[in-house]
């Protein structure tokens, strides 16, 4: 009979620790939101390298919410603690309570949580943006200086935005960081919200994430929506080519300019710019693949997981943090469009010279909407090649929306 009683009492013991009883509704919903970007991720295969690991943070949390629990003290009477630690050094602080002394024992965070600082104190998305710098090629930028133009005009869905939060009554703080979201740069809407308004910093992260995701999904129709036929077939003349020396001495100027005008923002601008120039010196290939290869992998695999791992169901499924996912894709909205219509005016100035469809790539997804906006010029006319010409605005947007970060730090910090 007590083989049974205890063969009982561990089913109930195992039900009791089951996700049946332990998860919420709201845990199953997002398990599902998961389930879906992971679709997208493998099947789809949008921004795989991004959405996939994010998706599956996500799943995780939902599943096992103690892997992102913080390390926390549990009260343990001294007698039963010594009694069970014989001849061990105590170091613990007392809490006496109604005459009983216990020990403060410290318990360990999950796994996730620690993964999660590197987010959380802005280590990651500096490092992020060192393998940026190392596989990103300037030399369209340089050859085409008028792509900064678009490339800040894209930013503008960023102040835009910024308005219609404290609008809905957001702070200023918390305005500045959903706003961010408009520049279509994880590691940046990182960056800023960890430093303006950290309690946002999980919706706001996984907004940003999945946005420049799903840059082939949102982009297009806005695209369309705002230019003609003419316009998306404009064929464009090919950039001149560019000298070893303008691309080396190029990341200095960026960031003493930048360090100089906007301090704020050089942690960011500085990596970036020291990442290319790693590439563009050509005298520390080791370093330059370490940082665009192994380096990138494996921030890249611990921001994913984390990020998405902010996303759990009671906290993700409120109000407050819906709307700041619909401001923020409001935002991506608003740049894209912003974009395309400098793109326009351009095309006007030019006197048609320039496809308005390369303003979309101002956003600061690279180079996802740089091949966007490529495939979309090529679905009016299959030999008319855009890529080259949409990275200008392209890597602007990646500087720029690193500026728009320095000037909200600097207005909001």
């Amino acid at each position: 009979m007590e083989i049974l009683n205890g063969f009982l009492d561990a089913l109930k013991g195992l039900w009791t620790d089951s996700g049946f009883t332990q998860l919420a509704w709201q845990n199953y919903v997002m398990i599902a939101v998961a389930c879906g970007l992971l679709y997208l991720a493998i099947k789809k295969q949008y921004e795989p390298l991004l959405l996939l690991p994010i998706a599956f943070g996500m799943l995780l949390v939902n599943l096992y919410p103690a892997i992102m629990g913080a390390p926390s003290t549990e009260l343990i009477e001294c007698s039963a603690y010594e009694a069970a630690h014989q001849g061990q050094v105590i170091n613990y602080a007392v809490t006496t309570m109604n005459g009983v002394s216990y020990y403060n024992v410290p318990t360990y965070g999950g796994l996730l949580y620690y993964l999660y600082q590197g987010v959380k104190l802005g280590i990651y998305p500096p490092l992020i943006f060192l393998g940026i710098g190392c596989m990103t090629d300037f030399g369209p930028l340089i050859a085409n200086p008028k792509s900064f133009i678009l490339g800040a005009a894209a930013q503008i869905g960023i102040f835009i935005t910024f308005i219609g939060a404290i609008l809905l009554g957001f702070t200023p703080a918390q305005s500045g960081a959903i706003g961010i979201i408009g520049g279509a740069d994880g590691p940046t809407a990182i960056y800023v919200t960890s430093k303006l308004a950290p309690e946002l910093l999980g919706p706001i992260a996984v907004a940003a994430y999945s946005y420049m995701a799903l840059v082939p999904i949102i982009q297009p129709p806005i695209m369309k929506a705002l230019t003609t036929k003419k316009e998306r077939s404009v064929v464009m003349g090919q950039l001149r080519p560019v000298s070893k020396l303008e691309k080396i001495v190029f990341p200095i100027i960026v960031v003493i300019i930048c360090a100089i005008a906007l301090p704020s923002a050089a942690p960011l601008v500085g990596m970036l710019m020291l990442g290319n120039l790693f590439k563009e010196s050509g005298v520390v290939e080791r370093i330059s693949k370490t940082a665009q290869n192994e380096l990138m992998n494996i921030i890249t695999i611990f921001l994913g997981v984390t990020v998405g791992a902010t996303a759990t169901g009671t906290v993700f499924l409120q109000w407050k943090t819906l709307g700041i996912v619909g401001l923020g894709l409001l935002a991506f909205c608003m740049g894209t469009a912003c974009g395309v219509l400098f793109g326009k005016i351009m095309y006007k100035v030019t006197g048609g010279k320039v496809n308005p469809l390369i303003g979309s790539a101002g956003v600061s997804a690279v180079p996802m909407a740089a091949r966007v906006a490529n495939k979309v010029g090529q679905q009016e006319d299959p030999g008319n090649f855009l890529l080259m010409h949409a990275m200008g605005p392209n890597v602007a947007g990646v500087i720029g929306s690193a500026v728009a970060a320095g000037v909200l730090l600097s207005v909001l910090g």
